[in-house]
């Protein structure tokens, strides 16, 4: 059989949910013609496909390698460039690798909007809010095209950045740090689970919403008009008390969000650094239970190792500039008024040449 019988029997395989048949047959396809790229794509699917069970660390290990191969052979696959950043920080805790993997994609695709955002997510989740600053601005710097869908998004990556900007960058929990001031205020709510966002909507506004309608008849009369005045300020309790519980929610779990960046250091760095009593603690169980499975498994494995972080560790990042190199950005060996730096892009196949300092 050829590689594209294989191919289309992996297609319908995968279509019927037969996952292993899919896996074989796109493997075979593989094999014959190692630059089959939608037999690639193919594999990867096919290794997501849990049968209503989580994914396990295996099963995202092969879908990632596949997709691997797919941008290798047309890095313009910008839904596969996606697959994997997800893949590496969300089910396996690589951050750093994730942070790596989207430049990697502005190298293909320098236009494109999401790596940056992917970035700056990852990093204000490290507690790097400068760089993430630093992402954000370069979308506007840069002038690029915003999807309406990705508005929300940066609105609320933009929030909050500033408000860890009117904070001592002390108070910024650092994990690696144990005699940080966080740890102690995990220690002080580790036996609990974090209250939830709806849970304090409903103790704070559902109160006042009773005691608006209960008032109404009262206050504002009976009639169309009295109807769409207390409308209104039910509407307008609701909004407050939608943006009291977020910030509420934000301030009461702050010792779980701690918690879940020290996890997430664990899970991308490789590096034990919570302690056992809080690791054995209802917090940290809850949290861990609503990981998903591969991160666990990774999770587990680093544990076993337990492998301490070595003094004087500091943290690595990509170098976020790496693809402009590759666009024409020019240093010159001749002084620039105003110190700034030129930056030509390439027009059709014509290549620019580019000096270094």
């Amino acid at each position: 059989m050829s590689a594209e019988e294989h191919y289309l029997n992996a297609i319908e395989a995968l279509e019927s949910g037969d996952r292993e048949t899919a896996l074989k047959e796109a493997k075979s396809a593989t094999k014959i013609d190692p630059e089959h790229v939608d037999a690639w794509q193919v594999y990867s699917d096919a290794a997501l496909m849990a049968d209503g069970d989580s994914v396990s660390l295996i099963d995202v290990s092969r879908s990632f390698s596949a997709l691997k191969k797919v941008v290798e052979l047309e890095p313009s696959r910008i839904d596969m460039w996606v697959r994997g950043g997800r893949l590496l920080a969300d089910e396996l805790g690589l951050l750093v690798e994730a942070l790596q993997w989207w430049q990697d994609v502005r190298h293909h695709a320098p236009h494109e909007v999401t790596p940056l955002i992917e970035q700056a997510t990852i990093l204000a989740d490290m507690g790097m809010y400068e760089e993430a600053r630093k992402r954000l601005e370069t979308i506007i710097n840069e002038n690029m095209d915003v999807a309406t869908t990705q508005y929300g998004r940066i609105h609320q990556l933009l929030g909050m950045v500033k408000t860890a900007a009117t904070q001592d960058p002390n108070e910024h929990f650092k994990p690696w740090e144990k005699r940080h001031s966080g740890w102690n205020a995990i220690e002080s709510k580790m036996k609990k689970p974090p209250i939830s966002e709806t849970f304090i909507f409903m103790m704070t506004t559902v109160p006042i919403l009773f005691a608006v309608i209960l008032l109404s008849n009262t206050i504002a009369g009976q009639g169309w008009g009295a109807f769409c005045l207390t409308s209104v300020v039910i509407f307008a309790t609701v909004l407050f008390g939608m943006r009291i519980a977020k910030n509420l929610f934000r301030s009461v779990n702050r010792p779980a969000f701690n918690l879940l960046r020290a996890m997430n250091f664990e899970a991308s760095s490789g590096f034990s650094v919570i302690p056992e009593n809080i690791r054995t603690s209802v917090l940290c169980m809850y949290i861990m239970q609503r990981k998903p499975k591969a991160w666990q498994e990774r999770m587990i494995k680093i544990i076993d190792e337990n492998n301490k972080i070595p003094k004087n560790w500091k943290m690595s990042l990509p170098d976020f500039d790496s693809h402009l190199d590759e666009l024409g950005f020019i240093d010159g060996d001749e002084e620039l008024e105003e110190e700034t730096a030129e930056v030509f892009w390439e027009e059709g196949d014509q290549e620019l040449d580019s000096s270094e300092e």
